[in-house]
């Protein structure tokens, strides 16, 4: 079937999206302007996606992680860690990373308690959860403006200016890893890291396996901070690293492998 479409009704059309696409250029130049305003602090990291403020990739890396769920005693100190390394605004009611709590002998993930407030207890296991940093991320296959990609060290990054906010991503991730920002953010001046941008408003953000750190040759804050070494980083494709080791000594296991997105984060107990 074919319907005829008027001059006058091209031109309406027209008029519609010229005006939608200029609405949405001028309002992300406001955005910029009002971040920048208020974040006068180490305004040349605050670039355009983590492939500006972070360094080029280490050539032949291939990045990973091994958490112990055994070792692991809930205590939380990597969210925490994770929190204020990447600037999260402190009003937020997310955390790149979750801590669920569950019935030894159970693995029931919807049921899971992230709000637990006494830690180790004998009778409970507890297993982070993060960005896996997929092979074949679903996250990426959502984005309709490419604001996310895997580089090629493995780390699925996102341009945060170049982010639209329509959470496409949210929905195609099925680790529940990725977090809307709502609103200006707030981070004390003193606090900030300046080797990290701070999300503005409007922008979906996640974990990037502290790529500021992790292309310097140092651990992610998580890894780095975690009291009992329950996690391990290191490069996939160095079979003398941490991880490389762990995985072929133990038997491992991922989330949802079921799914195909081949994760970059192995479990093992």
């Amino acid at each position: 079937m074919t319907s005829k479409i008027t001059r006058r009704q091209f031109l309406k059309m027209l008029g519609i999206g010229g005006a939608s696409l200029i609405g949405g250029s001028y309002a992300t130049q406001l955005r910029v302007r009002a971040f920048e305003e208020v974040y006068k602090v180490g305004k040349e990291s605050v670039a355009r996606g983590p492939h500006k403020y972070a360094p080029e990739p280490i050539p032949g890396t291939k990045w990973g992680m091994v958490i112990d769920v055994k070792a692991c005693i809930g205590c939380r100190t990597c969210r925490e860690a994770c929190f204020r390394e990447n600037n999260i605004d402190r009003d937020a009611s997310f955390r790149y990373i979750k801590v669920l709590q569950m019935e030894k002998g159970k693995i029931e993930f919807e049921h899971a308690d992230t709000d637990y407030t006494e830690i180790n207890k004998e009778e409970y296991w507890y297993i982070p959860i993060q960005c896996m940093q997929c092979e074949n991320p679903p996250c990426v296959q959502g984005c309709p403006v490419t604001a996310t990609w895997k580089e090629v060290d493995g780390i699925v990054v996102i341009d945060y200016w170049k982010c639209i906010g329509c959470r496409y991503c949210i929905i195609n991730c099925p680790y529940w890893a990725r977090h809307f920002n709502w609103k200006e953010p707030r981070v004390p001046p003193e606090e900030v890291n300046p080797e990290v941008p701070i999300r503005p408003k409007g922008v979906v953000e996640k974990c990037t396996f502290c790529i500021h750190r992790t292309r310097k040759g140092r651990e992610p804050a998580c890894v780095e901070s975690c009291p009992v070494r329950a996690r391990h980083f290191g490069d996939l494709n160095d079979p003398e690293s941490p991880v490389s080791k762990i995985l072929k000594e133990r038997v491992p296991f991922r989330l949802k492998e079921e799914l195909g997105t081949n994760p970059k984060i192995w479990y093992v107990g």
